[in-house]
């Protein structure tokens, strides 16, 4: 599967956006997804993971509350929508797609396609 991310850009702090990734390919509905992120400097960093109906997610202790994916299987369309964000939100966002039985996996190599990332700029 292919994956296009989008929906970056610059907002404040407490502000929201909501990232989407778009999927080519016949298997998405087959597969886990999920978001990491990379900061400047430091390394990527899982965000949050779906399962392939959706019906379980994953987070990062310190987007609990604040993000939430969701799917929709019939777009082929993964999204994270970010509430409240933060400065330290800052981050280059990369969509991943993975085999379904590691829907909950917060290791990079557990995902196979990648997105090309959108870049999230929050400001203080």
């Amino acid at each position: 599967v292919q994956l296009q991310a989008s929906g970056g850009g610059l907002v404040q702090a407490g502000g929201s956006l909501r990232l989407s990734c778009a999927a080519s390919g016949r298997s998405f509905s087959d597969r886990a997804m999920a978001w990491f992120r990379q900061a400047p400097g430091k390394e990527r960093e899982f965000v949050a993971s779906i399962s392939r109906r959706g019906i379980s997610t994953n987070y990062l202790d310190s987007v609990k509350g604040r993000f939430t994916i969701s799917r929709d299987n019939t777009k082929n369309t993964v999204y994270l929508q970010m509430n409240s964000l933060k400065p330290e939100d800052t981050a280059v966002y990369y969509c991943a797609s993975g085999l379904p039985l590691k829907w909950s996996s917060l290791f990079q190599s557990d995902y196979d396609s990648w997105g090309q990332g959108t870049l999230v700029t929050v400001s203080s």
